[in-house]
Order: structure tokens, then C-alpha cells, then sequence
């Protein structure tokens, strides 16, 4: 048999090993996204509820519509239909797609070739914090646009409500419009915090989660499988909830704020910006508003993910991640 034939022989995470984990990846996030999406949406409205520079800027002040979690996903079930709790959910699955292929792909590369971790060996924490802000970082930017119309969505069963006109008819008619406004660059409106944000998170997601499974499995009697697994996933879910919080609020607020005909934003002229003016305007404790639901959405989001992935990895003949 030639090397060519040979090689069409071989099973198809084989023959193209990276290409075999950004699908399996995505497939395991588009599942755990749908699943959890309803509190994603809680959390974005949360975020944007007492928005100190809206009020500045002329908006008049009335009674906060929701309170907490649960009141808040009541109140759009209420108000706006209980198929609001998924509005903006195509985007994000696209955003997952590419977000979580990427970010796994370049996570598991950089640890395995760049940063040398041998299989059986302890891992130090420091590569792990770096192979995962690395990886969530990329990952992000390639997916920023996505989450721009993700974000901008979600706020529209809002500004139906409030009497506003909506500004998107769906999901292609947004990419559109961001384009035709502001241009390429303003797909990435936002890209900064949000870049931040992920690395952020992946700190706490990818590096908790590899971190504690490999210590569990060299240190323990505990195997390799879904109770570790498990274990592992709550634990990342927590940390990157700790983590990410304060740049997601960041990253809501500057992706959502008008913008006028050169794509720049009214109400914040940088993450920064929008950092100091939140924390001054509505106190440090605002930077952590939507904490709630961003860990009772991360720790299911990593549980059903990890669970999933590691489980479609082994049916398909991959190796543990």
C-alpha cells in the first residue's frame, strides 16, 4: 500500500486531527449554548439595568424593571413571550462555533507542542494560565462579530417594550446593517473588552478545568472519566465566573451603546472608560451585576459542554482532552 493510500485509510481524526476537534468542539458547544441560553439572556439585561452614563445621557429614570435572576427571566417570559428567553440564540451558536473551535484547537496546540506538556506529567500552573488567556484571546477576536449581533438582539425584546423601533429583523439583517454603519471595524465594536473578557474566562474555564483534572487524575484514585470530568467542570465553571464577570459587564455595555455615523461609541470612548464610569456612577459592586446568572449559566454551560466533548472525543477515537 503507498503512503498516499495509507493515509486515506486512516480515520478521519487522524488524518486531520485539528480540523476533527474544531467540529467536535463546536458540536459540543452549540449544545451546551442552546441549553443554557435562557440565563445568558438574564444575565445581558441584568448587566444593562441602572446603566449610570444612559441616565446621564438623557434617558429618563424610572423604576428598574426586574430584580434578580429569577424575577428578571419571569419578567421577559411575562412580557415578551417565553420564546424571548432565545432571542439572540442563532448568533451565539454561530459565535460558539467559532469561539469554542478556535479557542480549543489553539489551547490544546499550544500546550502539547509549544509549551511541552508530556502526557503522565504534572503541568505548571503558569503554562496553563498562559496557553489558556492565548487561546481564549484568539478565539474571541475571530469571534467578536458574532457577539456583537448576539448582544445588540438580545436588547431588542427591551426596545420593543420602551417603544423604541427595532433595529434588526433577524440575524443577517444585523450583520448587514453593523456593516453598512460602521464598516468592517464596526463588526468589531467592542473587540477589546470582549478579547479581555475571554482571556479572562479561559483562564478560569480552560485552565481550571485541565489543571484540576490532571491533578485529580495523578493524585487521586479518581480514573478518567464523567465524575471527574464533573468534578472538574464545576470548578472551572466557578473560577471563570469569579474571573470574567467584570469584563463581561464592560463588554455588554460598550457592544450595546449607541454609536453615531463613524462607528464610534456616544456613551463610552473605551473599556476603560466604561469601567470608570461604572464603577463611579453605580459603585464598585455594579462591575458584578448579572453574577448570578453568569455562574448558574457557566456551571451548566461547562458541565453539559465537558461532558459533551469528552464524551464525543472518545466515541469518535479521540483522546482525552
Amino acid at each position: 500500500m503507498s503512503p498516499e493510500e495509507e493515509e486515506r485509510s486512516l480515520p478521519l481524526p487522524e488524518r486531520w486531527p485539528r480540523a476533527s476537534k474544531f467540529a467536535l468542539s463546536a458540536c459540543a458547544a452549540a449544545v451546551a449554548e442552546l441549553a443554557t441560553f435562557p440565563l445568558d439572556l438574564t444575565k445581558t439585561r441584568l448587566q444593562m439595568q441602572g446603566e449610570a452614563a444612559v441616565l446621564r445621557d438623557g434617558a429618563a429614570a424610572g423604576p428598574v424593571p426586574y430584580r434578580g435572576m429569577l424575577r428578571t427571566a419571569a419578567g421577559i417570559a411575562q412580557e415578551e413571550g417565553v420564546r424571548k428567553l432565545w432571542q439572540g440564540a442563532t448568533p451565539a451558536v454561530y459565535r460558539h462555533i467559532v469561539y469554542t473551535g478556535v479557542r480549543m484547537v489553539t489551547y490544546e496546540h499550544l500546550r502539547d507542542s509549544v509549551l511541552g506538556r508530556a502526557e503522565g506529567e504534572s503541568f505548571p500552573l503558569w503554562k496553563a494560565v498562559v496557553g489558556g488567556m492565548s487561546a481564549g484571546a484568539i478565539g474571541q477576536f475571530f469571534a467578536s462579530p458574532t457577539d456583537l449581533v448576539k448582544v445588540q438582539m438580545q436588547m431588542e425584546g427591551k426596545r420593543k417594550l420602551e417603544g423604541k423601533p427595532l433595529r434588526f429583523r433577524g440575524v443577517h439583517h444585523a450583520f448587514v446593517k453593523i456593516l453598512s454603519e460602521g464598516g468592517v471595524r464596526g463588526l468589531w465594536a467592542g473587540w477589546v473588552p470582549n478579547v479581555q473578557r475571554a482571556a479572562l474566562v479561559n483562564m478560569g474555564d480552560l485552565t481550571t478545568y485541565d489543571s484540576v483534572k490532571h491533578f485529580l487524575l495523578l493524585n487521586t484514585t479518581l480514573v478518567d472519566n464523567s465524575v471527574t470530568h464533573s468534578v472538574s467542570s464545576v470548578c472551572s465553571g466557578l473560577v471563570a465566573a469569579v474571573l470574567g464577570t467584570p469584563a463581561d459587564v464592560v463588554k455588554t455595555r460598550i457592544m450595546n451603546q449607541p454609536r453615531d455615523k463613524q462607528g464610534r461609541g456616544l456613551l463610552y470612548k473605551s473599556s476603560m472608560d466604561c469601567l470608570i464610569q461604572t464603577v463611579q456612577g453605580e459603585g464598585f459592586m455594579s462591575l458584578y451585576k448579572g453574577f448570578i446568572p453568569t455562574w448558574m449559566r457557566m456551571a451548566p454551560w461547562s458541565l453539559v459542554f465537558w461532558l459533551t466533548y469528552e464524551q464525543i472525543r472518545r466515541i469518535c477515537g479521540v483522546t482525552s482532552f
